[in-house]
């Protein structure tokens, strides 16, 4: 696709916007086809725009945009409809996924396996119909910790849980083991690295986090995984959903 390609009808949500000049925004985008895209919204910022209410985190859209340099030009948005917004905690939730999107993905590159994944767990969070507080909990964690590990490993940071990292052995649900992000789980003989169970390496090499103990352990390995990948720089939402499970204990 040549860079000065106009781009129709392209499904998308917006992670992130911020102003630009005194009536535009600056929408970051996740698209299906096209991957994280920077798009210029004209006049968006005015009171009768059309564009001023779409402008909108977890909001479907169809959209159409031109221009050659990274930063294009939004010349057409539209309800695209089908998905109910997230609310209260699951908001949160869904910024801290669009946090991670921002932060991880660079811009024009394709994903549309994970654009389907952000679609899905973007209608789970919504759909939560859980009865006590530990259940609502729970029901989030399960997912915030599954799309942090597809997310990885769509992006090429994807580790190998099922298999000890030097003699190639496989994982003993019974064993310690600690996990170095650039080298992958290693026998837990004071070596450095974030501690696991081997049950949890085993857990989420299958996907699986209805264990109490391992969503505790997952939770800490995704967070050193992303935090090795982002680097020094924190995830804001993060600490919001902490402060905020803090205050709902």
């Amino acid at each position: 696709m040549s860079t000065d390609a106009r781009i129709n009808n392209e499904p998308g949500f917006i992670l992130h916007t911020y102003p630009f000049k005194e009536t535009s925004v600056v929408a970051e985008m996740f698209t299906r086809s096209h991957g994280r895209v920077a798009l210029i919204a004209r006049g968006a910022r005015r009171p009768a725009s059309a564009l001023r209410g779409l402008m909108q985190p977890f909001t479907p859209l169809l959209l159409s945009w031109f221009g050659k340099s990274e930063l294009k030009t939004l010349h057409g948005a539209e309800w695209q409809g089908g998905l109910i917004a997230p609310q209260g905690r699951a908001l949160m939730c869904g910024f801290y996924l669009n946090e991670l999107l921002l932060r991880l993905l660079a811009r024009g590159d394709a994903h549309e396996v994970l654009y389907e994944r952000y679609v899905a767990t973007l209608d789970q969070l919504a759909g939560e119909t859980c009865n006590t507080d530990y259940e609502r909990a729970i029901y989030f964690e399960r997912i915030l910790r599954r799309f942090e590990k597809n997310l990885l490993s769509e992006i090429g940071y994807g580790a190998t849980f099922d298999v000890e990292a030097v003699s190639g052995a496989l994982i003993n649900p019974e064993a310690r083991y600690v996990f170095q992000p650039e080298r992958g789980a290693l026998q837990a003989n004071g070596q450095p690295g974030c501690p696991v169970s081997g049950q949890t390496l085993l857990d989420l090499a299958g996907d699986r986090f209805e264990r109490p103990a391992t969503l505790v352990e997952a939770k800490a390995l995704m967070r050193a995984l992303i935090n090795h990948t982002l680097g020094a720089k924190p995830l804001y939402t993060r600490q919001l959903l902490r402060d905020l499970t803090e205050l709902n204990p």
